[in-house]
């Protein structure tokens, strides 16, 4: 069978033998159904779940004139962007709530929760929050986004039980009202975004995230594959109820269970530590997909240059393991032990400087200095961290802070540990590809030719999976409950029957 796989700016033709297995999410299986996607159905759905919190009161019995109000809310990376996204409706119900009883508007500050990724530009401002939401609070400068490298608007929390130290965003810390809008989506890191895990990593600072995106929390057995039961799970939730705890208030949550073109499913909103396992249940749905009817030998997708964080991730070697590495978190339960991955990817060069400028610092330091595999680079997080150059860049220039890296590594290394081999295909500059410890080869064809010589055998179940960085991902699971059983599955899972 003849398939397209993404490919640069472009796609890419491979010929597959007719045994291959295809799965493009929410076409092989739907997804369950959203609700209408009209305004004003989901502006209504919207607000019965802000009326209707679960496990704290609501809105309009929480806040009250002369309230100081944060609403907090993703960035670009995640969510949608369409006129009806979650985003747009949810804002505008809660503040429609909030001066129903009194809120001021020029006590409303819309926050944007980007952690370590670059900060907003005005052109993504308005691209999250739509003509409307922008123009209200743009000019009288009530949109800003997160720096985690501005201390006069940071607060130190202390240290967790854990001994995770904690710091957060001081306007959302001196707030009477502190609300997350969050999308509840798969992701690798702790199973879902939304809930804990949006405060944990987008208001905080580098040295809260690293007590969870490195190689001691990322290498444990429980994070492949991904579930909601990983160590990193439990940091983000602990974090969160941290947070809780020293700003003497509840996060109000308005989280929206989205589909594979990011539409509402479903929506829960109130307390993150009682809202998280309801919104879960539905996501599961969704997410956790029981469809395979065998173990995969070697899978193949392809890799465009722009996707997930931005522009070039499809060609800067750090970024690229990343994602490579995503797609065994996601898809650990249907991989063989022999698994191969093999992805068209133009890889030619491209590092996208101005976006990660530290990126090609660390890819020429792990070619030296005996640098065997990724996870040798975490001593140098805090020499990274702290560089002022790279800093400044984050804070003035719209790029990735430095240490936002050391998670992509920490990642990335799981690629190698759970494959036999990877192929890049059709790579514009091979070397660097090889100096990442991936084959290269010219096409799908002979990768996999190659792949059946010397790692798979003769007659290999192969997974195809187009569009698996053009959609709105899934976790695959095997269609029989019991062969997904993992010891790092906690008990009660939806892949653990």
């Amino acid at each position: 069978m003849r398939l397209e796989f993404e490919y640069g700016n472009g796609m890419m033709s491979a010929e597959l033998p007719d045994t291959t297995d295809v799965f493009i999410p929410g076409e092989t299986v739907s997804d369950p159904p959203c609700l209408p996607q009209d305004w004003d159905s989901l502006y209504e759905a919207t607000l019965q779940s802000i009326r209707n919190p679960i496990g704290m009161p609501t809105l309009t019995e929480i806040a009250k004139a002369g309230d100081k109000v944060v609403i907090v809310i993703p960035d670009i990376v995640k969510g949608g962007n369409q006129p009806t996204s979650h985003r747009k409706v949810a804002i505008r119900a809660c503040l429609d709530e909030l001066y129903s009883v009194g809120v001021e508007k020029k006590d409303v500050l819309l926050l944007i929760s980007n952690g370590l990724h670059p900060r907003a530009t005005v052109k993504e401002m308005r691209t999250i929050l739509g003509d409307a939401l922008f123009n209200e609070f743009y000019p009288h400068g009530q949109i800003t986004s997160h720096d985690s490298e501005d201390y006069d608007h940071l607060v130190d929390l202390g240290y967790t039980e854990a001994g995770d130290h904690v710091i957060m965003n001081k306007y959302v810390f001196d707030a009477d009202v502190a609300i997350l809008i969050g999308h509840t989506q798969g992701n690798p890191y702790g199973g879902y975004s939304g809930g804990y895990k949006h405060c944990a990593t987008g208001i905080s600072h580098w040295r809260s995230i690293a007590s969870h995106h490195v190689p001691e929390v990322m290498h444990k057995p429980d994070f492949v594959p991904v579930s909601t039961s990983s160590v990193m799970r439990q940091k983000f939730d602990r974090h969160g109820m941290f947070m809780e705890e020293k700003m003497g208030k509840k996060f109000f949550c308005c989280d929206a269970v989205l589909d594979t073109k990011s539409r509402q499913i479903e929506i829960n909103s109130g307390y993150a530590k009682e809202m998280q396992p309801v919104s879960w249940k539905m996501a599961d749905k969704r997410t956790y997909v029981h469809w395979a009817e065998k173990k995969y030998d070697v899978v193949v997708f392809g890799m465009p240059t722009n996707f997930h964080y931005g522009d070039g991730m499809g060609t800067n070697p750090i970024q690229m393991m990343q994602a490579l590495s995503a797609q065994v978190i996601r898809h650990k339960r249907v991989l063989s032990d022999r698994c191969v991955f093999i992805v068209p990817s133009i890889c030619d060069g491209w590092f996208h400087d101005e976006r990660w400028p530290y990126l090609r610092e660390l890819y020429e330091m792990f070619q030296h200095d005996s640098m065997n595999i990724l996870p040798d680079m975490n001593r140098y997080g805090e020499y990274f961290a702290t560089n002022e150059e790279y800093i400044r860049k984050y804070r003035f220039a719209n790029a990735f802070h430095p240490f936002h890296g050391f998670s992509m590594m920490s990642c990335g290394h799981l690629a190698e540990e759970h494959t036999s081999a990877i192929y890049i295909v059709g790579a514009r500059e091979p070397g660097i590809a090889r100096g990442m410890g991936l084959k290269t080869r010219a096409t799908v064809e002979e990768a996999l030719q190659d792949a059946m010589k010397k790692y798979v055998g003769p007659n290999p179940n192969i997974l195809a999976l187009p569009k698996t960085f053009t959609t709105a991902a899934v976790h695959l699971c095997m269609k029989d409950p019991s062969q997904n059983s993992h010891t790092r599955d906690g008990h009660g899972h939806p892949c653990c029957g």
